[in-house]
């Protein structure tokens, strides 16, 4: 962050001086003096002064290119700045000739113009990059700095470095939770946006798990800290974040095999134009047309292409939900034509649950009397049927005479009528019978059956399994829209399967398959030709998510290290995986438009800039050419920032205003969260942006610390 920021003070201070210098330049060339009319205005030594000022220009505001130009010869990696560094050297040093040894027309007004729209595009460049880079500073500024710890019925604030595994802290209404942890008391609704993706407030109560820098809502919470520092959600998934930003694009090494063409290509283009035009005409025309063919074909915008679009993708995936750990799987994924889902806790709640209800009676008395004997019963199959009735807002009557029947179910007396709730052997015991088709049919299905009877008849009867989640509907859906293969893995048996897989219009299931059997059934598919990505949960799918092409770990919670996993879904949501594919086709559309803008132009710019249309009138001077390069860069740091269009709705909440301090060595303003490094020094805390201007401040502190006394006072140095 400190690197892309200290780089655009760089070319944006040297912008403005070279333009200031650039202004003397223009009047006091004979060309722009002959354009506007004003040949009248000279001055002595008009030459020698347009020389120095030239000068000034190529060594102070061209300095980054030349040097750059140095590093590609010395690591035999020719490219950009070799085209640029070649163009204003030429320029230069010939214009230089023409004052002091050879007669000819001198290119100072093109030089000095060349090198302005040169750092002006190289300015905009890393303005952009460092917007993009923003995400990882967001997550940052996230959390909070202080805790409220309660200890030994005492509340004292303290440091969040402080905090330790195991620690009480209070959370007030409006406040961030301090680190991850559990609800130990209280009860509240916590905004959770900026870290899941999750736009609606999150309820918590005692024993639910919370996240560090989320917002608490209108109660207050006290919180048993579980994770700390670098264990904690956050730091995760700063961490992801950071390695997809700096982890190589496939897009990328195509767009460096480009760049490293095209330098070539404008290299022998360039030799051509000089050789033909010196011929045909004169030196000076040569000499123009080969430095507008060079700046014309620097693969500036090239350089810019991918990093923007990387790093913003990461970043509105991120805000999603969405962590990426390998980038190519990323933009592999779109390309996938099978998906395989395993069934339990991704396709379905991975929980007991009422999945049917079939009712001879008004179904609401059904769950109030079933419900009502139930409610006594610690059977994970009572709970299911009470928790269905409260989902469905039944009033829940209290049953006398309660008597549990082992092994069979449960007895009791709502007002006037005599409950009986339990299996199948219950209902033959009582000499009832269910030959009811719908009963028979979930039977089928390899579902739970319990049966309700009231007052010596069949009243209904509920099924019960791991119910199917309503996202996996709407999830299969979208996948088989887009023409993809769905598939599901389950250690479950062949009944059960097929229920799920019907229930989701699912193409074709595996059943009972043994999770170290799963990786088999990737394999198979991948050698009949698919494309495949993985979905599981990361811990029992590992094997099958490293074989698949895409291994996807959902509902990876606040535990995102999950190294089996090529793509992190937070939420246990299966309609994430269309959104992430979605992301990675207009990320990786992107990235095409990129290149075309960056490098496509060329096709026809060089010809144009080689004076191809000469006779015809049409001739590009030096500076076009420059801005004509500078503009595709433009076009490509606009074109990366539509995609900021995708990021999730009511994610983003009023943050509180930001405390910078100045970087005393170079004087950029910075915040102290996210700066480079810091140092004590005469008792004072001095932050740093970048590794340069902290090597510089130990080499002399007394020299930038005597600079303190002269800030004004809004600048906080001392903490």
């Amino acid at each position: 962050m400190g690197h892309h920021a200290h780089h655009m003070q760089m070319f944006k201070r040297k912008f403005w001086i070279s333009l200031a210098l650039t202004i003397p330049i223009l009047l006091l060339s004979e060309t722009i003096q002959t354009w506007l009319g004003f040949t009248w205005l000279t001055v002595p030594f008009q030459q020698e002064i347009l020389l120095i000022l030239s000068a000034i220009i190529y060594a102070y505001g061209g300095l980054p290119f030349l040097q750059g130009m140095v590093e590609e010869v010395r690591s035999r990696q020719l490219g950009m700045m070799t085209l640029i560094g070649t163009a204003i050297s030429v320029a230069f040093f010939y214009s230089a000739a023409t004052v002091v040894l050879i007669k000819g027309m001198d290119f100072f007004w093109e030089l000095a113009t060349l090198i302005d729209v040169m750092l002006l595009g190289h300015w905009i460049e890393a303005k952009s990059v460092l917007g993009a880079s923003r995400a990882i500073e967001e997550l940052v500024r996230i959390m909070p700095t202080t805790a409220h710890l309660v200890k030994n019925g005492e509340v004292t604030d303290v440091s969040v470095s402080q905090l330790n595994a195991g620690d009480l802290v209070l959370v007030r209404p409006g406040e961030k939770i301090p680190s991850d942890g559990v609800v130990a008391e209280g009860e509240s609704s916590v905004n959770e946006a900026l870290l899941t993706g999750e736009s609606k407030p999150v309820h918590k109560e005692k024993e639910g798990k919370v996240i560090g820098g989320a917002i608490n809502g209108e109660g207050v919470l006290r919180i048993r800290i579980e994770k700390t520092g670098e264990e904690t959600y956050l730091a995760q998934v700063i961490k992801l974040v950071r390695t997809a930003q700096e982890s190589k694009s496939r897009t990328q090494d195509l767009a460096n095999r480009a760049a490293a063409l095209l330098f070539y290509a404008a290299l022998g283009a360039g030799i051509v134009t000089f050789a033909v035009w010196s011929i045909v005409a004169t030196t000076e025309l040569a000499l123009t047309r080969t430095v507008t063919v060079l700046v014309i074909a620097c693969p500036h915008a090239l350089g810019l292409a991918i990093p923007l679009v990387v790093a913003l993708s990461t970043s509105i995936t991120a805000k999603s939900g969405i962590l990426i750990r390998d980038r190519k799987a990323f933009e592999i994924i779109k390309d996938v034509d099978a998906i395989v889902f395993d069934k339990t806790g991704t396709l379905t709640e991975g929980k007991f649950g009422v999945s049917d209800v079939v009712a001879f009676i008004p179904e609401e008395k059904l769950l109030a009397l079933t419900a009502s004997v139930e409610l006594n019963s610690e059977h994970i199959i009572a709970k299911a049927i009470v928790d269905y009735a409260s989902e469905k807002g039944v009033k829940i009557p209290e049953a006398e005479d309660f008597k549990a029947l082992p092994g069979r179910g449960a007895y009791g007396k709502i007002s006037r009528n005599k409950v009986h709730v339990g299996s199948p052997g219950l209902v033959e015991e009582m000499k009832i019978e269910a030959n009811d088709e719908k009963i028979k049919a979930l039977q089928e299905q390899g579902k739970t059956v319990v049966f309700t009877v009231v007052d010596g008849k069949l009243a209904g009867a509920f099924a019960l399994a791991d119910r199917v989640r309503k996202e996996s509907r709407e999830a299969t859906a979208k996948l088989k829209a887009l023409g993809l293969k769905v598939y599901m893995l389950t250690g479950d048996s062949e009944e059960v399967a097929k229920w799920v897989a019907k229930e989701l219009g699912i193409d074709e299931y595996f059943a009972q398959v043994l999770p170290a059997k799963k990786a088999e059934k990737i394999k198979a598919l991948k050698a009949e030709g698919h494309k495949v990505a993985m979905v599981g949960d990361g811990i029992n799918d590992a094997p099958a998510l490293v074989t698949a092409d895409v291994g996807v770990a959902i509902g990876a919670g606040t535990d995102v290290a999950i190294e089996s996993a090529d793509i992190i879904l937070v939420k246990n949501d299966p309609r994430d995986v269309p959104k992430v594919m979605d992301l990675s086709k207009k990320t990786c559309s992107k990235m095409t438009q990129n290149l075309w803008w960056a490098a496509g132009y060329n096709i026809i710019a060089i010809p144009l800039a080689a004076g191809v249309l000469y006779n015809f009138g049409v001739l590009l001077p030096p500076a076009v050419g420059a801005l004509v390069m500078s503009l595709s860069t433009v076009i490509v740091a606009f074109n990366s920032q539509t995609l900021r269009k995708y990021e999730p709705e009511g994610v983003a909440f009023k943050e509180e205003a930001r405390v910078t301090v100045k970087d005393l060595v170079c004087g950029m303003e910075i915040e102290p969260a996210t700066a480079y490094g810091k140092t004590e020094y005469a008792g004072k805390t001095f932050y740093f942006c970048s590794k340069h201007c902290e090597e510089e401040f130990t080499k002399n502190p007394e020299k930038y610390a005597s600079k303190l006394e002269k800030e004004p006072a809004k600048h906080e140095h001392i903490h």
